[in-house]
């Protein structure tokens, strides 16, 4: 048997699967999202540690014997300091963090574009990790001082259940320390950063072994033999290896908070004009993707926040009977905007009310600003020249039916649905099987694992309507971005 664990930004899933890719198990760990202060996001890894190793103990009941691997899907970006006696010296910062505006316009402006792309092969977002290490160093010199160890999400779990300092090339792109194309670290970046080498992990493939499972912790789950630790990567990564996201120009849309466009490559590219990320996949070879911050985040926004209803099956039911309204609009910049316009001030809008509309107006216009917004990322991965034939969607959006439809309608592509919903935890139980040689390579076991369930086509008549539609969304940013920097720079 082998463990995948997904370290999400909501919880922990941890699940228990077969080498035929059979689930036996699935245990689910909650943890609290701090935010002390606007655009600040926050969390404890010692609190993903203690729910993990919670979950652990649970899903391996009456399967200890069987236990043979573990392997990891994180957060990406995210920043985890641990001082000379591996204590945690602050919160970890997160991912979805907005605080870095000013440390990114040094790297983008000061440092230069043309030297991150040529050190990374990307620019400075005000997500990644690099931002906030400069951050810590210029807000918090006393905690950046006492740094010994530079880590991600995932590496901490990896550090604490194994031992062993390790990260992977796939989780270490989304650094902007590493360089890409070459899956190695960038000198130049550390050394602009104030890091030494030994204060970053020791660099492996997401399949490679990085160690095994610390005696203590198998005492704790009642398992005697060795358990080797597999590397494991970033949750975008692991998501597509868990949908079989590996051949070039294959396509995954993730819907979870955030919502990502994922393209495998075979080659390094790097997008020059609208900055797309390009990263190490977690298979060997490299991928090109584009992060919109609120994705299905916005739905659960406008339901639990502002309709203070969780029926998600009433809610999509009432935008599938709503009309296709063409003077509706929403912009899902809830959080300021990564792909495709680069702008932490951005923010959400409806755009377009009248008096005749009612909530389900809205419930629908919701949807259609989300899928807007992940078309204008999926046309500019399209201009690289990438030849895209069908995308696969994962997420708890992609529980959604009518979703997906839009989905298909919008980008007017054929859409297909994984058989399970658990790609990341998946993936990450693939490269472990990957590790221990139970497949020969990540591609080999992604065609005997993955499956795939309901397959969506366009509709003709609601791809014509809909692409009217989005050639009017695209022209609302614009017009609001001089009013972004008015209201909410300064």
């Amino acid at each position: 048997m082998y463990v995948g664990i997904d370290l999400g930004t909501s919880g922990v899933k941890i699940i228990l699967v077969s080498k035929k890719g059979i689930i036996k198990k699935i245990v689910s760990k909650e943890y609290p999202l701090l935010a002390p202060k606007s655009l600040w996001s926050e969390q404890n890894p010692i609190d993903w540690y203690n729910q993990t190793l919670s979950g652990l103990k649970e899903l391996v009941k009456d399967y200890e014997k069987e236990i043979k691997g573990i392997s990891f899907s994180g957060q990406m970006h995210g920043l985890v300091l641990l001082d000379k006696n591996d204590n945690v010296l602050r919160n970890a910062i997160l991912w979805n963090d907005q605080r870095t505006i000013e440390e990114v316009s040094y790297l983008n402006n000061e440092i230069g574009i043309d030297n991150l792309l040529k050190e990374t092969g990307n620019i400075a977002l005000t997500g990644l990790t690099a931002p906030k290490v400069l951050w810590v160093k210029k807000h918090e010199p006393n905690i950046f001082k006492q740094i010994s160890k530079v880590m991600l999400p995932k590496d901490y779990l990896i550090y604490r259940l194994s031992g062993e300092f390790a990260s992977d090339v796939s989780d270490l792109s989304g650094t902007l320390y590493f360089d890409c194309a070459n899956r190695k670290y960038s000198s130049y970046m550390l050394d602009i950063l104030g890091l030494k080498k030994h204060m970053v992990p020791k660099v492996y493939e997401s399949y490679d072994i990085v160690g095994t499972l610390k005696e203590d912790i198998k005492n704790n789950l009642n398992i005697h033999q060795e358990v080797k630790i597999i590397a494991g990567g970033g949750d975008q990564a692991v998501g597509a290896i868990g949908l079989g996201i590996v051949n070039d120009g294959e396509c995954s849309i993730s819907l979870g908070t955030s919502g990502v466009v994922f393209v495998s490559s075979d080659y390094f590219k790097i997008d020059y004009k609208s900055f797309l990320q390009s990263y190490a996949h977690a298979n060997g070879k490299y991928h090109i993707m584009a992060v919109m911050l609120n994705a299905a985040g916005a739905m659960k926004w406008w339901n639990e926040s502002i309709l203070e209803d969780n029926n998600y099956n009433d809610y999509y039911d009432r935008v599938l009977k709503a009309k296709k309204d063409n003077k509706l609009f929403f912009l899902p910049y809830l959080a300021g905007e990564r792909s495709p316009i680069n702008n932490p001030y951005a923010k959400g809008v409806i755009f377009g009310l009248e008096l005749s509309h009612k909530k389900e107006d809205i419930d629908r216009a919701i949807v259609e600003g989300v899928t807007f917004a992940l078309r204008d990322s999926f046309e500019l991965i399209k201009n690289l020249g990438i030849t895209i034939h069908r995308i696969k969607i994962t997420g708890g959006g992609s529980k959604s039916n009518i979703w997906a439809q839009m989905i298909a309608d919008v980008l007017n592509i054929e859409v297909q649905k994984g058989e399970t919903e658990e790609g990341p935890a998946l993936g990450a139980a693939i490269l472990a099987m990957v590790g221990l040689k139970v497949y020969p390579n990540v591609d080999e076991a992604c065609n005997n694992i993955v499956k795939l369930s309901d397959v969506f086509y366009p509709v003709p008549e609601n791809t014509k309507i809909y692409d009217i539609k989005y050639q009017q969304f695209i022209k609302i940013y614009p017009q609001m971005k001089v009013l972004y920097k008015e209201l909410y720079q300064n």
